[in-house]
């Protein structure tokens, strides 16, 4: 049955793709490995009937297969339980023991998480990585935090501009989160959350040393959430881990290895963001055209991210603008006018849609050796 929902979940897609003339069959997110660390794909901020989403954890599970991930959490609230009349939840891991059984036959990572739901300060936060959420079940704010800690989680503040508890959309450290970071008990922040972005929360992150998170907090179905048949995906946290085991995400969460994937952006410290988009942004052929000084260089994406990339190269382009977009999972063939045949071309782009601080992007670098 589970394998019938499943087939019949990519079947629908692919006849809604087909319908808006789409080429996005092939949903699966993909972004290259870098080195010395493997690339998980993760999302660790998720509802389900558990607490206040639409869905059984199974569909979760079925979800992040289809959209190629590589771990998951169903951080079920605490404290706020709208479904408690019709399904009874005394055991708050309940939700997990679900999906890490659905799970079972598949190569997809369940991390045991709870979201913390509170009033600001602290609001809402998730402990993942967590052994007993039902141990978390403490009225003190603090206190709530160190039984996490203490079970070896990894924290976060969710939703840090959400305008429910922040009515001007802005992310403001509180002396609380101040307190939480100085004891070692938060761990990171969500820079991105669902459809929303917060340059305050990144800025927050950098100055702080805490991992920049990006999650979708789905409560309904990640297609309608973000218009997947439409071009849409998901919002993503990209954890660089030296090997594909929960305790080297974990690891990688730790030592602020990520990048955000959010609306066709990278989000992320200069560090980790330049390997990724170096490894995601290469060079698959180069020639001179006949006896001209014009280069062709063919340029491939190997990322799910459409790279907008600006020229900073000493070269001016012969087909191209100074701004143009080498296509998610493409490539694209540009003109390079070299003024005389040369054995060394070193092309530099800055990446528009890369993100490393409020306001600025990285650059990255090729030298295109030996051209014919």
């Amino acid at each position: 049955m589970r394998l019938f929902l499943l087939t019949l979940l990519i079947s629908f897609q692919q006849i809604s793709y087909a319908q808006d003339h789409t080429h996005r069959l092939d949903r699966s997110l993909q972004f290259p490995d870098v080195p010395g660390f493997k690339t998980m794909k993760c999302d660790f901020h998720q509802h389900t009937v558990f607490s206040d989403g639409s869905v059984w954890p199974d569909i979760r599970v079925m979800e992040a297969l289809i959209d190629g991930l590589d771990a998951i959490s169903l951080t079920e609230h605490l404290e706020y339980q709208p479904h408690k009349d019709d399904i009874p939840y005394p055991n708050r891991n309940r939700s997990y023991e679900l999906a890490l059984k659905e799970a079972k036959n598949h190569n997809l990572i369940i991390a045991n998480g709870s979201e913390i739901t509170r009033k600001m300060p602290p609001g809402h936060n998730n402990a993942i990585f967590i052994k007993d959420a039902n141990a978390l079940l403490v009225k003190d704010s603090v206190e709530v935090f160190r039984i996490a800690k203490q079970q070896g989680a990894f924290t976060f503040w969710n939703h840090p501009n959400w305008i429910s508890q922040r009515k001007d959309g802005v992310a403001t450290l509180t002396d609380m989160h101040r307190f939480l970071i100085k004891e070692k008990l938060l761990d990171g922040i969500e820079v991105v959350n669902q459809e929303t972005y917060s340059e305050e929360a990144l800025h927050i992150a950098l100055e702080n040393d805490l991992t920049i998170m990006g999650t979708s907090d789905i409560h309904n179905l990640i297609d309608w959430e973000f218009k997947v048949h439409k071009g849409g995906h998901r919002p993503i946290t990209l954890v660089f881990a030296t090997e594909s085991t929960q305790e080297a995400i974990k690891e990688g969460l730790l030592q602020r290895r990520t990048v955000v994937y959010y609306k066709d952006q990278l989000i992320g410290r200069t560090e980790h963001l330049t390997p990724l988009l170096q490894a995601g942004l290469t060079i698959k052929s180069m020639g001179y055209q006949g006896k001209s000084n014009v280069l062709n260089v063919v340029l491939t994406n190997n990322t799910s991210c459409p790279l907008t990339v600006r020229n900073t190269s000493r070269y001016n382009f012969h087909d191209q603008g100074e701004v143009f977009t080498v296509p998610a999972n493409g490539e694209l063939s540009v003109q390079v006018k070299t003024i005389e045949r040369l054995k060394e071309v070193s092309l530099n782009f800055e990446v528009l849609n890369a993100i490393t601080a409020p306001g600025k992007h990285p650059v990255i670098y090729f030298s295109v050796i030996n051209a014919p």
